[in-house]
């Protein structure tokens, strides 16, 4: 999927002369937790958040630091943290650094991005102008979405086995050597050995994943590294 595939195409905006109050009410009235920022041309010019608004001299939140620490801040970056605390124009207080991608950017790439910079909305862009944006909301709808096109359940018990081991393989934290997988009437049976306890439930998330599957037996040992004690499963309950 791409970026045009899953964005908002109707984006609510705010002219960067518009008030943080006249943004913040706008937020509020739509609930939605950040705005793209245009100009009067169409251009896109910055992004408001939620996260703008936390230190703010209206709720008495601006950042208060000793003299020694301003002394070693500089004043530059104090002037900036004023204007952002005190300015009454969404024009001085949005983030002017605002990542975008193209229409056409996989769904891959954009969550990359959300990751690296930490953000929770990223404007989609076609020659330079604004037309859509994809926020954590949009990311879950698709993945209901793709999750609705259920892929084909297997046929028996040895093409389940199949597809499950075939799962493990692709898994660099997968102990295969030490695991083996007995499928009888679609119930998968994880048998063998583990070397950290976070092994266990990530082998059960394959088997439950793997179409056909009715439920889960945990016979998997865990084996201390350190004391190279064999620790027995909680349970062999049938996880369903």
């Amino acid at each position: 999927m791409k970026a045009k595939d899953i964005m908002t195409a109707n984006v609510i905006s705010i002219d960067p002369e518009q008030t943080v109050l006249q943004a913040a009410r706008l937020m509020l009235q739509h609930h939605i937790s950040g705005l793209p920022v245009v100009d009067s041309s169409g251009s896109l010019v910055g992004v408001l958040s939620e996260g703008d608004f936390l230190r703010r001299r209206e709720t008495r939140t601006e950042h208060r630091r000793s003299r020694w620490l301003e002394f070693l801040m500089g004043p530059g970056k104090i002037a900036a943290e004023y204007t952002h605390s005190h300015g009454s124009k969404v024009g001085e207080v949005m983030t002017a650094d605002v990542r975008t991608v193209d229409e056409d950017v996989a769904l891959e790439d954009i969550v990359e991005l959300m990751e690296r910079h930490r953000i929770k909305r990223v404007p989609v862009m076609r020659g330079g102008k604004m037309v859509g944006i994809v926020t954590r909301s949009n990311l879950m709808h698709a993945m209901v979405s793709m999750a609705r096109s259920a892929p084909a359940v297997a046929k028996d018990d040895a093409a389940i086995r199949e597809q499950l081991m075939a799962e493990f393989k692709k898994q660099e934290w997968a102990p295969v050597a030490m695991v083996n997988v007995v499928v009888k009437d679609g119930v998968v049976e994880l048998w063998g050995a583990i070397v950290d306890e976070r092994q266990r439930a990530a082998l059960k998330v394959a088997a439950e994943n793997t179409p056909g599957v009715k439920g889960v037996k945990d016979h998997l040992v865990w084996i201390e590294p350190t004391s190279g004690m064999a620790i027995e499963p909680p349970d062999n309950a049938v996880r369903r």
